[in-house]
Order: C-alpha cells, then structure tokens, then sequence
C-alpha cells in the first residue's frame, strides 16, 4: 500500500474514532439528565415525557412505554432513521412510520416526529408541574423573561396531528427552541444537554406556583372498602379532604392526555362512603375511588404507573386560583385517546 494511501486510511479511522467518541459521550450526558429529571415527580411521571438527541442521519429517542428515570440502567433508547423522517415530513407525510435501525424490539416513542421536526441537536419533552399548570389555563401568556424563543401549539392528540401542527408552528417562528403544548406538556431543544438544562432550570423557576396548603384528615374512614386501601401518598388525599380540589374533579377531571390514558375519562368520586358501598354493591368493580372527606383509595392492582398520574393531577389542581376556569379535554379528544392502539401498548409496557 502507498504510504499516501495508508495516511488517508488512518486519517479516516481517527476521525471514525472521533466522532464515535463524540456519540457516545453525547449519549452518556442524555441518559445522565433523563436519569436526573425521571426521578423528579414535578418534571415527569412514570413512563412520561420523552427525550432525543442526533447524530448524522440517525436520531435516538425513548421507546415507548419506558421510564425516563431508568436510562442508565436499562437500554431505553431506539435508534430511527433520521433522513426517512425528514424526508417524510418534507413531502407532508405525518403518518410516517419511524424505522428503527440496529434491529431493536422496541417501538420508538409516539412523539417521534416531533422530536425529528425540531433542528437541534438535543431535544426534551416534559410533563413539567409547574409549567403544566399554566398549560390548562385559558389565559397563558408565555414566561417572563423567556429564556429562549418560543411557541405556542394548541392541543393536538399526540403523534401525526400534533406534528402537523407543530410544523405549521415552525414554520411561522423557526427559531423556537421552547414549544408549550397546550394541556400536554413542554418542548424544549438545545445543541447539548446543558442548553436543554439551563432553559428550563429558567422556565422553572419564573413559573412557578406556589401549591394550596394541605388540609388536614378528618379521621373518618370508609367502614367497606372491598378490595381497595388507601393509598398512601398524602397529596393525592388531598384530592378527597380539600373541598376546593374536589369540587373540580368532575368537570376538571381531563386536564392532560395522560391522565385520561391512565385514569380514564371520569373522576371516581363519590359524595360519601355510602354512595361508594352501594355503587360496589351494584356491581362496579373500582379500582380508584376518591371519596370527599375521607380519603382516595384504590386497588392492589393501580401500579406506579397510574399512581404517578394521579400525583400529577393533584400537583397541579393545587397550583390554581380558588375557581379559576381551566381548559379540559373535548369528548372527541378524549375518543381519539382511549380508541388509539398506540397508547394501549404504551399503558401495557408501562407498570
């Protein structure tokens, strides 16, 4: 081999190494945060949110179903096709199905697209409390300061119609790095995880809510509860002690796409424990039930899962002006959610 030939190879597998090192010092900061804010109740709940980065014409993002707090511990990440995405989108092909490369048995996140459509390199969705207690509220008006240009998208089911309204969005402001996702949650893309991290440590901290006092128990107790206990977490009993958390739990229920997912599209309340004992009696298997005054109680069978929603519906109930109007969910949203089989296998991989 010619000497000339043998430097241009060696050149080659340097900047190979190179840029491998790069990928996989990018990976290990992405799953370091997603490990860091999975843990954290008021930015993700269970399986929630997702997150992405990108290198070349391939892009890794969370699998569907997985737990962001489990990144270094577990494989959580499907590598897609990058180029087929945008190429895709170019054409105005929403419906586009990723192609997950290396062989991976996992099914890339329902919010694939979106994470495709953003141009930076790292890109994170959150069900943040904080945030997403502005979210539903008719009146939003943006953080002040904001720590980046950002956009507002009305609600849109996840997937397909939410990337198409993203796109619209971009196109109107593409230099967003921050996307509030009306009742759903936030966008946010940077050039590396610190970027991701100090917008939202900012949006954060200039929107946030102080939550209500607790009230405290009144000691009563449901005589008959069948198969149900009270579960455990002092906020969610909030849901059944505090009169004005309650109050907004039937017309208030569907705040979040999620919430519907995991809880379903009406509240278990109950005005007292007798109604809850002749509702049994007649036949209603409960595996929640939220009975004022005397506390939230659900199945051995509710999970983590179901258990990390309800926390986030308190969480932000209790960051709301006394009787202020929030957005809920439409009948025909909430249709469009529980008929989806893509969230069905997401409520089946999530425990």
């Amino acid at each position: 081999m010619r000497p000339g030939a043998q430097a241009a190879r060696t050149a080659r597998g340097g900047a190979l190494n190179a840029r491998d090192d790069k990928q996989d010092g990018l990976r290990a900061e992405v799953s370091a945060y997603c490990a860091r804010v999975g843990t954290d109740p008021l930015l993700v709940q269970g399986a929630g949110g997702n997150a992405s980065w990108k290198n070349g014409d391939t892009m890794w993002v969370k699998a569907s179903g997985t737990w962001l707090a489990e990144a270094q511990r577990t494989n959580i990440f499907v590598p897609v096709d990058l180029a087929h995405l945008r190429a895709a989108i170019a054409a105005g092909d929403m419906e586009v199905v990723p192609r997950a490369l290396a062989g991976s048995a996992l099914r890339p996140s329902i919010e694939t697209l979106m994470h495709a459509l953003m141009p930076q390199t790292v890109v994170m969705h959150l069900h943040a409390v904080e945030i997403l207690a502005h979210l539903v509220r008719p009146d939003f008006a943006g953080p002040a300061p904001a720590p980046a240009p950002w956009c507002w998208v009305d609600y849109h089911k996840p997937g397909a119609a939410l990337a198409g309204a993203i796109v619209a969005r971009l196109r109107e402001q593409p230099e967003a790095q921050i996307i509030f996702l009306q009742n759903h949650g936030v966008v946010i893309g940077g050039a590396d995880v610190g970027e991701v991290e100090t917008i939202l440590t900012s949006l954060l901290a200039c929107m946030r809510t102080e939550p209500v006092a607790p009230v405290a128990p009144t000691g009563a107790e449901a005589s008959t509860m069948a198969k149900l206990t009270a579960i455990s977490d002092e906020g969610i009993q909030q849901l059944a002690l505090d009169p004005r958390l309650y109050k907004r739990l039937r017309k208030e229920w569907t705040l979040c796409p999620d919430h519907v997912v995991f809880l379903g599209a009406e509240a278990a309340c109950y005005a007292d424990a007798e109604s809850f004992v002749a509702a049994q009696t007649m036949g209603d298997e409960a595996r929640l039930a939220i009975i004022a005054g005397v506390g939230v109680y659900v199945a051995g069978d509710f999970g983590a899962a179901r258990t990390a929603q309800l926390r986030c519906y308190y969480d932000i109930l209790a960051r709301q002006p006394s009787d202020a109007p929030l957005t809920t969910l439409t009948p025909p949203q909430l249709a469009e959610l529980l008929d989806w089989d893509a969230e069905r296998y997401r409520l089946a991989m999530a425990r």
